[in-house]
C-alpha cells in the first residue's frame, strides 16, 4: 500500500508542478521550486515582517555595507507567489542604497514575476512593502 501511494503522490505532484510551470512560466516555477536568497542573514542589520491582507507573511532581511545592500534575505509563510515575489525582493534589494530601496514598486515586482495570476497580484505589493518597512526602520531607528 505504502508504494501504491507514494507513487500516487509522486504523481499528483508531477501534475501540480507541470501546470505551474505552464502556467507560470519557467523562471516564476523554477523560483518557486528554489528560491534564491531564501532563510535567515546572520548579522542583518534590519528584519522586518509584513503580513498581507490574505494572511501571508513575507520577512525581509537586509545587511549594508558601505550605505548598499550587500545581503539580503526573505521569508514566507505564504503562497508560491509570496515565494516568488519574496525572493525577488530580495534579490533586487541587493547593491541599492536605502532609497534606491524606496523606489522598488509591486509593479516592478510583479513585473519580474512571471505570469502570477491576477489574485495573487498582492504579493508583489507586500514584498516592496516589506523593503520600504525595513528602509523606514533602518533610517529610523537603527535597525535589529
Amino acid at each position: 500500500m505504502g508504494d501504491e501511494l507514494d507513487a500516487l503522490l509522486g504523481s499528483i505532484q508531477e501534475e501540480i508542478n507541470e501546470s505551474t510551470r505552464e502556467d507560470w512560466g519557467e523562471e516564476a516555477f523554477a523560483r518557486w521550486n528554489n528560491p534564491p536568497n531564501r532563510g535567515v542573514l546572520p548579522g542583518a542589520d534590519v528584519a522586518v515582517t509584513l503580513r498581507g491582507s490574505c494572511g501571508d507573511a513575507i520577512t525581509i532581511s537586509l545587511l549594508f555595507e558601505k550605505e548598499r545592500v550587500k545581503g539580503a534575505t526573505f521569508d514566507t509563510d505564504g503562497c508560491g507567489p509570496s515565494v516568488i515575489c519574496g525572493s525577488l525582493a530580495a534579490e533586487m534589494a541587493v547593491d541599492r542604497s536605502a532609497e534606491e530601496l524606496l523606489d522598488i514598486s509591486g509593479e516592478q515586482v510583479l513585473g519580474r514575476a512571471g505570469n502570477i495570476p491576477e489574485d495573487h497580484h498582492h504579493c508583489a505589493f507586500l514584498a516592496a512593502s516589506v523593503l520600504h518597512e525595513a528602509v523606514n526602520r533602518k533610517m529610523g531607528k537603527g535597525g535589529k
